[in-house]
């Protein structure tokens, strides 16, 4: 939800995500990691997308490079949605999240792959704290993902 351009996320929402996101910090790195084999299950095409995955021979869970990309990614989507409601916008700096639009326009990166990793975000949430786990638990993490993909899509430019 958006108030005069300002995102609109409740007390309850942040509490969540705070709550969960606190149990499952000491294991960015293999929940990052969980994440991305997720999207590369759903959607194994999204190897493509990584110069150090693509011509690898190496399993991409074993690739040395993946561990540490997926742990960012993981821990920004989780600081990003652990302050949407305190600073009322997306808490990126602005030129990572010009730098995630470029390069994330430049491998192309398209709607469909935001949803996959909403999916298996959401699904990696889920198994990391199974027993906060709820409906508006999901709804919360799905709204600040949705906030974030929204950022970064609008430092895409379209491919000519």
């Amino acid at each position: 939800m958006e108030s005069e351009g300002k995102i609109v996320f409740t007390e309850e929402q942040e509490a969540l995500v705070v709550k969960s996101w606190s149990v499952m910090k000491k294991n960015s790195a293999d929940l990052g990691l969980k994440l991305f084999i997720k999207i590369f299950e759903i959607a194994p095409t999204a190897k493509k997308l990584f110069s150090f995955l693509r011509d690898s021979p190496i399993p991409a869970e074993q690739n040395p490079k993946l561990k540490p990309h997926a742990m960012s990614v993981f821990v920004m989507c989780c600081e990003s949605a652990a302050q949407l409601r305190k600073t009322g916008k997306v808490t990126v700096k602005e030129t990572t999240l010009k730098r995630l639009g470029a390069s994330h326009s430049k491998y192309g990166v398209v709607d469909e792959h935001f949803e996959v990793t909403k999916y298996a975000l959401l699904e990696t949430i889920k198994e990391a704290v199974p027993e906060m786990w709820s409906p508006e638990m999901k709804s919360a993490w799905g709204q600040a993902y949705d906030h974030l993909a929204a950022a970064i899509k609008a430092e895409m430019k379209p491919s000519p």
